[in-house]
């Protein structure tokens, strides 16, 4: 990363038969101006990972050219015959990825079976996404872009055992509906589905923050065919273009039927929380979270607090609430409320607490930065609180959100 042009060009020169480093195996490779064209002196037959970053101060920009023409050159020479791993990071969203399609997509064409893990925004072409697919060990995927195009009446895809899956921007909306396609209009052989692996061995799927989407039922039902999933991250804003917009659009019946389908999840964000009010859920959908997902420890999700007071007193004068509470619950510890709003008197303060405690039995805080949080205190003295399980003191503090 720091060599000069100098130091490069004796390299090149004197570089022996074989190359510098004929045994390398895992590159990390801080693309700079000055390295840019030496980067094949670092290939090897037997490289297995390559970490590819863009971090030079064009990056936000269309690069010239020449550079372009060089960049593209010299990541098309790359050898694949023993890879395993592609990571591309870039500081920039801008970066026109596009450009790359055509390079990528031929790197991965040559990847053989043992290749693991694609992780980079460039988009690939329906062949290299094919491919893909078909790669019997690849376990970690992040995607951009849409998926292959099919007729309607041709389902070939077979997915892999994958255990970690990205949908970035651009991807989720075709990727979730091929997904519910795959599984909806498949013929079943034998048992198995073409995401009859994949549903086995899914424990981490990520959704990243994407203009224009609504978290819905049915992009929810979607994501409970994977049900040993461990990590849930939709990591989307409420917004569309510049205005506040509520994009939580389920309700507690949904949220209890992904609960129950999911039931393995340790970690659980649904959006971040906004301050709109406007979502159908309340603190009621907190029940079947607490109760079937019982290893859960950190939870995101929108409810509606207008009326967070009645609704805990309606609950806990509801016998068919205290009998659910008579289960096991969490172990929760935080919960993100991010920006939701919580404006209440005393009395209403205490009706939350004792809410809470209820639910939640083990937990420590709420974070965000949601006006009214930070004035809850939930301690057990003094709260007359049904299966107490020992924990003397929780408090509900606002500070900086958590990172997801």
């Amino acid at each position: 990363m720091f060599l000069g042009e100098e130091i490069f060009n004796k390299l090149r020169l004197n570089s022996p038969p074989g190359g510098w480093f004929p045994a390398l195996q895992d590159l990390s490779w801080c693309i700079t101006e000055s390295n840019l064209p030496y980067g094949d002196l670092f290939f090897s037959p037997h490289l297995k990972r390559i970490s590819i970053r863009l971090i030079w101060s064009w990056t936000h920009t269309i690069p010239p050219p020449c550079v372009l023409s060089t960049l593209l050159s010299t990541i098309s020479a790359l050898p694949t015959s023993s890879l395993e791993r592609i990571l591309v990071h870039v500081r920039y969203s801008t970066w026109p990825w596009a450009q790359f399609k055509d390079t990528f997509s031929s790197i991965v064409l040559r990847c053989g079976p043992l290749f693991t893990e694609y992780d980079s925004p460039v988009p690939l072409s329906n062949a290299a996404l094919e491919h893909l697919i078909q790669l019997p060990h690849l376990r970690t995927w992040r995607i951009h872009g849409p998926p292959p195009t099919y007729p309607t009446s041709y389902l070939p895809l077979g997915f892999p055992p994958l255990r970690e899956l990205t949908l970035g921007e651009g991807a989720v909306h075709g990727w979730l509906q091929l997904l519910r396609r795959l599984e909806e209009s498949a013929v079943i052989t034998q048992g198995m589905t073409p995401l009859s692996k994949t549903k086995e061995s899914l424990k981490v799927l990520n959704v990243e923050d994407t203009p224009g989407i609504s978290i819905d039922a049915p992009s929810v039902s979607t994501i409970q065919y994977f049900r040993n999933l461990v990590h849930l991250n939709v990591g989307v804003y409420c917004y569309e273009e510049g205005e506040d917009r509520c994009i939580f659009k389920l309700n507690n019946d949904n949220v209890a039927e992904l609960a129950m389908a999911l039931t393995q999840l340790e970690f659980l964000f649904l959006g971040h929380p906004c301050p709109e009010n406007t979502c159908l859920t309340t603190v009621a959908c907190l029940v079947p979270i607490s109760i079937h997902c019982n290893n859960l420890s950190t939870l995101g999700i929108h409810f509606n607090t207008t009326n967070i007071v009645d609704d805990f007193k309606n609950a806990l004068e509801d016998s068919r609430f205290l009998k659910l509470l008579s289960l096991p619950r969490c172990s929760l510890k935080c919960l993100d409320v991010c920006k939701m709003p919580l404006s209440l008197d005393e009395s209403g303060y205490k009706t939350v607490a004792e809410g809470m405690i209820n639910i939640f039995p083990s937990l420590v805080h709420c974070e965000g930065l949601g006006r009214g949080w930070g004035k809850l205190r939930l301690s057990r003295r003094n709260l007359a609180l049904p299966g107490a399980l020992g924990l003397m003191c929780v408090s509900v503090s606002v500070g900086v959100p958590s990172v997801f």
